[in-house]
This record gives structure tokens, sequence and C-alpha cells, in this order.
């Protein structure tokens, strides 16, 4: 039933909705930051590049594969006991990933952290939706947004600060007393709500689009790893994985209660702007990867000093991003987007230039043009998803813009994180000649793992330095440049398909507001 007059709590409750997404949202931005720390083998875990990449996407693929099925779920069970429970899962996988005694524990661990993301990220908009009416729905969700911009904003320094104090493990712990706190509030204050027509489960689609995406990241990753497409070890899983995804789309096709309405992409407005925003993820994602090693190990900085390098990124998000929706409504979809993806592929071939000498003003510079170009895609392309679907399937194009944005940055991480180890190994590999052929391997993985080695070898092994450096900022500029190619795609795609701005202006004078703020 439509709320008309909203509950008498409702900005109480939204408050709580806010804190309550607090740990997800801090925990993904804490993470880059500390992940430099979890690869040394003294302070750390000793993990590998390729081990971070899965500690990134357990997570993601796990969250983004759940994310619809939670929100049935909580449809039908109730969505206050939905956001309970996730919280719970939450805090319980944030202190196993704190207490984490190998890589693959973390993995697990983060996997789990997934589950209970994907059960409170859904129930917070649907209790947004049922507490508020429609006339101030729209604020709502703006504030609610506007709460994940400051969690993204204080991540990275929050993490710095943890990493210089306290042990790695302290940037998963931290979450604890964050779901504590919001577990006491959700049970005192948030009301319970059910949809009286909810959806039918799909634990088949769940079931292959986890199998096909896992599978798929696995290849990619492992891929890199062997510096090598042609071995067995990678095309199997590989192609494995994409028959399995074919599969899934055949059966999304032909039931009547898809997990993943593959049929909406028949709408070209509709496929345009998931793609955009998908194509958007990939790189970003992917370039922040490389971006964290490039502070902490080539420019020498500490976790601290790296999370507050990234604040003019976190800052521009901040400033713009309120004011996107207007750009959107006096340009159009079609200029708004298309100079924003312009500019982000502008700023990802601009990382393609960076060295050990760049000056660090320039780099802050960098950050906040690609924080503010980055703020200006979202709601262009949130618009025209739900000018594409009909106003009953708002939640479903929120729910879907939400999947494809973590599917994408998984592989954006997988893909991206593999062109830059297959690159460094060619480039440090002449460095390593003299070595044992083990170490080599082991040393040629990656820069941290490089800078292992020369820890071991103390004054010898600082002949190793400088190769290592040359041979990262290399594969860093071969990623970047693979990353912008994939942003120019983006902007053809924007160039090609997005509406302009008469047909937004026709549909937004139809639509409410909210409907375009819903899923961004």
């Amino acid at each position: 039933m439509e709320v008309t007059t909203g509950h008498p709590r409702r900005w109480g409750i939204l408050g709580v909705l806010v804190f309550s997404l607090l740990a997800v949202v801090l925990d993904n931005t804490i993470l880059n930051v500390a992940m430099k720390t979890i690869a040394d083998k003294t302070v750390g875990l000793g993990a590998t590049q390729s081990e971070l990449e899965w500690a990134i996407n357990s997570y993601t693929l796990v969250f983004a594969g759940l994310l619809f099925t939670f929100g049935v779920i909580g449809d039908r069970t109730g969505r206050k006991r939905m956001l309970f429970i996730g919280m719970a899962l939450f805090g319980l996988a944030s202190l196993a990933s704190a207490y984490s005694q190998d890589p693959m524990q973390l993995i697990l661990a983060r996997a789990a952290m997934g589950i209970g993301g994907a059960a409170i990220m859904p129930a917070t908009l649907a209790i947004i939706s049922n507490v508020f009416p429609p006339a101030e729905r729209g604020k709502a969700i703006g504030v609610w947004a506007g709460g994940v911009g400051i969690a993204v904003a204080i991540g990275p320094i929050t993490g710095g600060l943890l990493i210089e104090h306290f042990w790695w493990g302290s940037v998963f712990l931290v979450n604890v007393p964050i779901v504590v706190i919001s577990m006491i509030l959700i049970a005192t204050i948030v009301p319970e709500s059910r949809d009286p027509k909810p959806s039918r489960l799909d634990p088949v689609g769940v079931v292959l689009s986890i199998i096909g995406l896992v599978a798929v990241v696995y290849g990619i990753i492992r891929g890199g790893e062997l510096a090598t497409v042609a071995s067995a070890e990678v095309l199997v899983p590989t192609l494995f994985g994409l028959a399995v995804l074919g599969v899934f789309v055949w059966w999304e096709r032909r039931i009547d209660h898809p997990v993943f309405d593959v049929r909406s992409f028949v709408d070209a407005r509709f496929s345009t702007a998931i793609g955009l925003m998908g194509i958007m993820f990939f790189a970003m994602m992917g370039g922040m990867f490389f971006l964290t090693f490039y502070l902490q190990i080539v420019l020498g900085f500490t976790p601290i000093q790296a999370g507050a390098l990234m604040i003019p990124f976190a800052a521009a998000q901040l400033i713009f991003a309120p004011l996107s929706q207007r750009v959107n409504e006096r340009f159009g979809a079609k200029l708004s987007a298309g100079v924003s993806m312009g500019v982000v592929t502008l700023v990802l071939a601009s990382y393609a230039f960076l060295d050990q000498n760049t000056p660090i003003p320039l780099i802050e510079v960098i950050f906040f043009v690609q924080g503010a170009a980055m703020a200006n895609i979202m709601p262009p392309a949130t618009t025209a998803i739900m000018e594409s679907l009909p106003r009953e399937k708002a939640g479903v194009g929120s729910a879907m813009s939400n999947t494809v944005r973590q599917v994408s940055g998984a592989l954006g991480v997988a893909v991206l994180g593999s062109v830059l180890s297959s690159s460094y190994r060619g480039g440090i590999a002449p460095a390593l000649d003299g070595l044992p052929a083990g170490v080599q391997h082991a040393a040629g993985e990656s820069i941290m793992a490089t800078m292992g080695v020369v820890q071991q070898l103390g004054e010898r092994g600082q002949a190793l330095v400088q190769p290592a450096f040359h041979a990262f900022i290399e594969g860093m500029h071969i990623t970047a440049a693979v990353s912008a190619v994939i942003a120019l795609i983006g902007l053809a795609v924007v160039v090609r398909w997005m509406p302009g701005k008469p047909r937004a202006a026709k549909h937004a004078e139809r639509r409410e507001p909210v409907l375009s703020s819903s899923s961004g």
C-alpha cells in the first residue's frame, strides 16, 4: 500500500538506515588502503596479487549474485528482519576477516561479508520507500546517497589511521561496533514492513549466475598469474563460466520470475544506460587497484598519507553529486554523460604518464577531476534506466543497475589486475636472472612479491628496487591505456544510443524525480 503521510519517526529511521550502511560502504574503501599491508609477509598475511583480487571480488560477486534474492526474501519475510540478520552476518564475517590466519580464510570471510551486504542494501531502500511519502522520498534518498558519499570520503583516511596505529585486521574490526549499535537501533526504531504481493524466488538463476561469474573471474585472474591465456588452467574455467552464463541467460528468458530480467535489455535506452554504468565501474575499479600500489610502494607514502591523497576524489563526489541531477536536466543525458565520460577517458589515459617524479599537486588535480566527472555520470544513466521501465518496476531497475555495477567492478579488478600482473612479470624478469627458479617465479608475480625478496636479500636485494619500480610503472601505463580504451567504448555508447534532452525532458514531466534517484 502506498504511503501518503509517512511514518511519524521517518527521519530518525532514515538516520538509522544511513548509519547501518556506513560499515558496508566504509569497508570497501578502507580495504583499498590496507592492501599493501595485507600483502606484507611480516605484518600482514603475505597475500599475492591474485589473492588480493579475490579478497575484493569474493565479496563483490556474492553481493551481486544475492542482491535480487535477498530483496525478494525481505519483501516476503520482513525487511526489518532481513536488515537485522544482514547486519549480524556482516558483523560476524567482519570479525572473521579481522582474525584470518591466511589469505584463503580472508577470501572466504569476505565472501560471507558479501552475504550480509546483499541482505542490507536492498532492505534499506525498501524501508525508505515504505516510511516516506512520495513527496519526501526523493529528499530521503538524497540523504541516503549523501551518507554513502561521506562513507566513501572518510574510508581511505580512516583506513590509513587504523593501519598506522593498529594491525591490518583493525580495518575489518572497526565494523563490529558500528554493527552492534546499528542492530540495537534497528530493533528499537525501525518498523517492520512486507510486500503484500512479493515476487517468487529464482534459486536456479542465483546459482547459475554465481557459478558462471566465479569461473570466468577465476580464469581471468589465473591468466594474469601465469602470464598467458593459452593454458588449460585459464581456458577451461573461463569457457566453462561463459557456458554457464549462457545457460543463465537462457533460463532467465524462459521463466516468468527471473532474478535478472535479461528481456529488459531489448530497450535501447535501458541497455545503453546499464552498459555505461558497467563500463565506467569496470574501468574505475581496475584503475583504483593499481593506484594503491603506485602511491604506497613506488611513491613511498604511508597508508594514512595514501588515504589522505584520495580525499580530492571523494570531495569532488560530495560537491558535484548533489548538483548532477540539475546538470542532467539542463543539458540532457547524452551531453552531460558524454562530456563526463570523455573526461573520465582522459583521466584514465593520464595515468599512463605518471611516474616516480610526477608532482603530487598534479596527481591531486587528476583525482579531483575524475571524482567530479564520475559524479555527473550516474544521474543521467540512472534517469535513463528508470525512464525505460514501467513505474512499478523501479525497484527492479535499481537492483539490476546495482548488480551490473558490482559485477563490472569485479571483472575490472580481475581483467585489469591480470593485465598489470602479466606486464609486470614480463618487465621484471630480466632483473631476476640469477635467482633460484622458484624465487624468480614468486618474485615476479607482483611488485609486493619483489619487495618481499628485496627484504630477504638485504643489501644484495637493493639492486632489484629500481627495476621493480620501472616494471610496475610500465605495467601501470599499459593497464591505464587499456582502461582508457574501455572508457572510450563507453563514450561511443553514450554518443550513439544515450537519449538526449528532448526525450529526457518529456519523460521527466510524467515521473517523480524520486524514481530517477533510487538506484544512484
